[in-house]
């Protein structure tokens, strides 16, 4: 079942398998390109529109998947990354950034602070409010999710090609992602890396330091590559090679805890 939030709320988030009691909270920040009218076109042609800048292809149909297979809930992003990015805080030029690898954002050149601002409130803070509410839900109930966010990147950037087809990124705490780059090497055949091809220096584990990090709550952030889920039968299969990754992963860190 998909859940959206009435409103203004329900394009900027959507809720999926809400009262699934897994352990896992399943998170895509930039799961869309859409712009909203209010926001025309930001100045860019339809091609720059459908490009890597504007969302994280094939990281929806991923996690949609990995939410089903691990009986999860699914929270995902119904507004481009390019009107705001929901993995930066506000304070970072990155929210609504000016420039994304080539692409010059000509509806973000000259926004006003009160422009930010309303930005800030109309996106950030719904998505935001909406994931800690279903965090906060489950700890109260005595269980805390083990949060994960999809995402996906591009196999060249700046010109350069990226041999790193899946990489495990973490915040202050490396515990999980690293029971995950353990358990991929061991059952998978990608080239899986530690913080790569980012890493928390480059501000992108604001979901994970604003929603995991504080309650102490076992996260990860996981990239990949984009050609390796270019289509729906390329996103179930990567989903499904993904699946026993995390459950063995999440395994590896409670007995760890217990011992």
């Amino acid at each position: 079942m998909s859940t959206g939030h009435t409103g203004s709320r329900s394009a900027v988030v959507h809720i999926e398998n809400g009262d699934a009691p897994g352990p896992f909270l399943i998170v895509c920040e930039h799961a869309s390109n859409h712009i909203p009218p209010a926001y025309g076109t930001l100045g860019l042609d339809g091609a720059a529109r459908k490009a890597h800048i504007a969302w994280d292809p094939g990281a929806l149909g991923v996690a949609r998947r990995l939410a089903q297979n691990l009986d999860a809930p699914l929270v995902h992003a119904g507004v481009s990354r390019l009107v705001y990015d929901l993995n930066r805080p506000p304070s970072s030029a990155g929210a609504m950034t000016r420039q994304s690898e080539s692409y010059v954002i000509p509806g973000n050149q000259t926004l006003t602070p009160e422009a930010r601002q309303k930005r800030t409130s109309e996106i950030c803070l719904p998505f935001h409010d909406a994931l800690h509410a279903e965090i906060a839900r489950r700890m109260a109930i005595g269980t805390p999710p083990v949060l994960v966010t999809i995402h996906s990147f591009t196999p060249v950037w700046f010109g350069k090609p990226r041999a790193v087809e899946f990489g495990i990124i973490h915040d202050a705490d490396p515990t999980l992602a690293k029971a995950v780059l353990a358990e991929a090497k061991a059952r998978t055949g990608l080239d899986c890396r530690l913080n790569e091809p980012y890493s928390a220096a480059d501000e992108v584990t604001h979901t994970l330091r604003l929603h995991a990090t504080p309650y102490g709550l076992k996260s990860v952030m996981l990239e990949v590559r984009n050609d390796l889920i270019a289509d729906p039968v390329a996103e179930t299969a990567m989903a499904d090679g993904l699946t026993p990754v995390l459950s063995a992963a999440l395994r590896a860190c409670t007995q760890e805890v217990a011992a």
